[in-house]
């Protein structure tokens, strides 16, 4: 994978001290870390309802010395800010062709050298959306890695790392137990989440 922010010497563990002291000084909690066991994951990011999810979620992941990379619309990848977007852990999805991300994106993960957590935000989109798209899943059952329940709640400014998830293969039953644990959580814009 391509080297981004979190990898970039020198500049990632400045900003890992400017993220931690913002998300301090502005009342949000950070839980949760990374076993040692899923140094190779994918990430639910959830819920996603607004813009701001991504400054976030980067300095969350600094904070917990993540090594993530995350999917976004193709338009935001395009010039002049798509080797920034790229630097920062983006990686562009084409909604309109259809094409096997999720043999793509399991291969890359399976091919990592080192640590590589992949972040997908099941809604696909910032607008309400009553139905989760199970792409996280298939790449992670492709990969043979688990899945990380990770969220940010503008409610409580609480944002981190919530259990482990096994897949099981019955995706209907799975599906039900993961949107159990996103039920409580709110997004920045609330009425744009459901976790039906």
């Amino acid at each position: 994978m391509h080297r981004t922010i979190f990898t970039t010497p020198v500049v990632a563990p400045l900003l890992r001290a400017m993220s931690t002291g913002f998300l301090r000084l502005t009342g949000w909690t950070v839980e949760g870390h990374l076993p040692p066991s899923a140094a190779k994951s994918v990430f639910i990011a959830a819920p996603h309802t607004s813009n701001w999810d991504l400054p976030y979620t980067l300095m969350v992941a600094f904070a917990l010395r993540l090594n993530p990379y995350w999917m976004g619309k193709a338009s935001i990848f395009r010039f002049p800010f798509g080797g920034l977007m790229r630097w920062l852990g983006g990686i562009a999805v084409d909604r309109s062709k259809s094409n096997n991300l999720v043999a793509a994106s399991a291969q890359a993960i399976q091919d990592a050298d080192g640590p590589l957590q992949l972040i997908v935000p099941p809604e696909g989109t910032r607008s309400k959306t009553r139905y989760w798209k199970t792409g996280f899943y298939y790449i992670a059952t492709t990969a043979r890695v688990p899945i990380i329940l990770a969220y940010m709640d503008y409610a409580t400014k609480r944002s981190g790392l919530g259990p482990v998830f096994e897949p099981t293969g019955d995706i209907d039953a799975d599906m039900v137990r993961i949107k159990a644990f996103y039920q409580p959580f709110q997004g920045k814009n609330a009425t744009q989440f459901t976790g039906d």
